[in-house]
């Protein structure tokens, strides 16, 4: 026995033949495990029944999940870099902080710090991105600057626990992106904007809306948000149709009387001012595009100047027809282009710019028109009279401030809020009346210092308030319109004096753009007193990059 045992173990010691060591045998250790009885069972071995855990990939692997990964409960996708603190920024107004969140490189964003999580199931984000694009289509409708759009949107998706979300904004067209981890699919909605609207009280209750939803201490979930929507849609204008014919009326007045007319000039500019507004109501009812609309307003006080001019009232009839055109310049579209436009949204503000110009044209259509028959009628119109405004410095203050007032009516603005833009245009006006004609400065950098102070008392106001600035800053622009230099170019066109003409109406772009980039200038002047909670820490680690050097 001994022997047949040592027999066999010689055996089993025999080396192997050469197939043993073929270049497509797999080594040892790596090939299947042989399946059979005999074969001992490792203590390491995973039961049968229970799933194997994935495999172990090396340390920074991009394949590797995080650590803390799970599909309920991801981390952020954009977590802040060595040396860049946490930062506490929900002690300012939601406006500062989420434009500041925007300015900053994905990259250094802060990390996010939820303000509200209502528990919503995974089904509700549809719902978070339905709510964030109505609530920036009304306010993209209101006439709100896109940055501004952009900074309500994120903020209302942040406060419901979507922070990995990215809102795009044009002039027709509104889109949000979340992407739900690092390693999930994105999920996208977008809304257009078809219809526009003046209406600031509904402007500012869009923004309550929003503060409260952004507010830590206030518990706004989906269903609240939706009715206050809802509220925000169905509420009428604060002011009925009479009262805006009115006062349009008294807007194109206190106008004429700011270039020099009287009594006879404001009535007539009044009358004027509301068949216009009269008939474009009647072409909006019936459906005209906007483009008519503004021809058709801008034919009546320009027909009552030319009457004038044909009778032997003495009167201004140039500051009849420069009334009428303070009360249909575009100056709020102007603003809002220009203010995307420095902000770096290229795409909107160019359609901002266009629509400016086409309503511009469609005023200068209107005038021409009527200017041309009264020409052929035998009317003298005296063109140096547009650019000889006299002096009456207390009138011109009472007729600014009154100016100022009916504008605001006209943007539907809440009551409590006109007082305060009435006396930011009187400001405005006495700051141009000092520079322009007690210092002798040009208008145009009068015009500008003006309307840096609007835009600066228009911020701080508003963020006294926790609203948005347009409501302070639109109306109060409206003394420093380039009404006369309007005028006066139109009427040299009319009298085939081509140069003169382009000549005039240049130099009233040229205020409209210094109204414009003053506005924004103020505004962005204002934040400098003003100190965002973290704002400065979290981005000391790395500066904004710069969108272009001219290189």
């Amino acid at each position: 026995m001994a022997e047949a045992e040592g027999s066999g173990d010689a055996e089993d010691r025999k080396p192997q033949s050469d197939e043993a060591h073929s270049a497509f045998s797999p080594p040892p250790g790596t090939g299947p495990e042989p399946v059979g009885d005999d074969q001992p069972t490792s203590e390491f071995t995973v039961p049968e029944g229970l799933p194997l855990p994935p495999p172990e990939l090396p340390e920074g692997s991009a394949f590797a999940p995080p650590s803390t990964y799970s599909a309920q409960q991801s981390p952020p996708a954009y977590v802040h870099g060595p040396g860049l603190p946490l930062a506490r920024m929900t002690e300012s107004p939601w406006q500062d902080r989420m434009r500041t969140m925007l300015r900053m490189p994905v990259d250094v964003r802060p990390v996010p710090e939820p303000v509200q999580r209502h528990g919503e199931p995974g089904h509700a984000v549809g719902r978070v991105l339905d709510l964030t694009l109505r609530i920036g289509e009304l306010l993209l409708a209101g006439g709100e600057g896109a940055e501004d759009v952009e900074a309500a949107m994120f903020a209302v998706a942040r406060s419901y626990g979507l922070d990995r979300c990215e809102p795009t904004v044009t002039f027709t067209m509104l889109s949000i992106t979340h992407q739900p981890s690092l390693v999930g699919d994105p999920v996208s909605a977008s809304r257009t904007v078809r219809r526009r609207g003046t209406d600031y009280t509904r402007l500012a209750a869009v923004f309550r809306l929003v503060a409260d939803i952004s507010s830590p201490e206030a518990e706004v979930t989906l269903e609240e948000a939706y009715r206050r929507l809802a509220e925000i849609r169905r509420n009428r204008h604060p002011y009925p149709t009479w009262v805006l014919t009115a006062a349009t009326g008294l807007l194109a007045g206190a106008a004429s009387v700011l270039v020099g007319g009287g009594v006879v000039v404001f009535f007539a500019a009044a009358i004027g001012a509301m068949l216009g507004d009269r008939l474009a109501w009647l072409c909006a009812g019936r459906g005209l595009p906007e483009f008519y609309q503004f021809v058709v307003a801008a034919m009546p006080p320009a027909a009552l100047g030319v009457g004038l001019a044909l009778t032997d009232v003495d009167a201004l009839a140039s500051a009849v027809i420069t009334g009428g055109l303070f009360a249909l310049l575009p100056g709020r579209a102007l603003v809002a282009a220009v203010q995307d436009g420095l902000t770096g949204f290229y795409i909107t503000a160019s359609a901002r710019l266009l629509e400016v110009m086409y309503l511009f044209i469609g005023i200068i259509m209107g005038v021409l028109v009527v200017l041309y028959l009264g020409l052929q009628l035998g009317a003298a119109p005296r063109p140096e009279e547009a650019l000889q405004i006299t002096q009456r410095p207390l009138i011109q203050i009472a007729a600014s401030m009154v100016l100022v007032f009916t504008f605001a009516i006209l943007l539907q603005q809440e009551r409590s809020t006109v007082w305060i833009v009435t006396l930011n245009g009187g400001v405005a006006w006495v700051t141009f009346g000092a520079l322009h004609y007690a210092g002798g400065i040009p208008p145009v950098p009068s015009t500008a210092v003006a309307a840096g102070l609007v835009g600066l008392f228009g911020q701080l106001f508003s963020r006294y308030r926790f609203a948005s600035a347009l409501p302070f800053v639109t109306a109060a622009i409206g003394p420093l319109l380039p009404g006369s230099a309007t005028y006066y170019g139109l009427l040299l066109i009319a009298e085939d004096e081509l140069n003169r003409g382009l000549g005039s109406l240049t130099n009233a772009a040229a205020v409209a753009l210094a109204i414009a980039i003053g506005v924004n200038l103020g505004q962005e002047a204002s934040r400098l007193f003003m100190r965002i909670p973290g704002a400065a820490s979290a981005a000391r680690g790395r500066a904004a990059a710069k969108r272009t050097r001219g290189y």
